[in-house]
């Protein structure tokens, strides 16, 4: 049987799903490469805001100020609205190659 193909930003057939990647020290500090949730129609300040909720190491990591946001690779403010199927990425203001 022949695997489907995926398209690298969407892995959900039902496009309800948005995978959000960490890299760099907030990856580290969580100790979590990616997840998956429904985010769709939240603003990256209000899904920040919901991710600091799980816990002490995740607010440490996910302050507003100090994390940038790209959503399907381009660049975002914290007002941007997430849209079903988006990839939102999490990286600090400065990381090494």
């Amino acid at each position: 049987m022949a695997n489907p193909v995926v398209s690298p930003l969407n892995n959900n057939i039902d496009n309800k799903m948005n995978k959000i990647i960490f890299f760099a020290q907030i990856r580290e500090l969580i100790d979590t490469e990616s997840i998956t949730l429904n985010a769709n129609q939240e603003t990256v300040c209000s899904l920040l805001d919901q991710l600091s909720q799980r816990g002490e190491k995740w607010a440490l990591a996910l302050k507003e100020n100090v994390v940038l946001c790209a959503v399907n690779q381009i660049l975002v403010d914290g007002d941007y609205l997430i849209q079903d199927g988006d990839e939102i990425a999490f990286f600090p203001p400065v990381t090494g190659g």
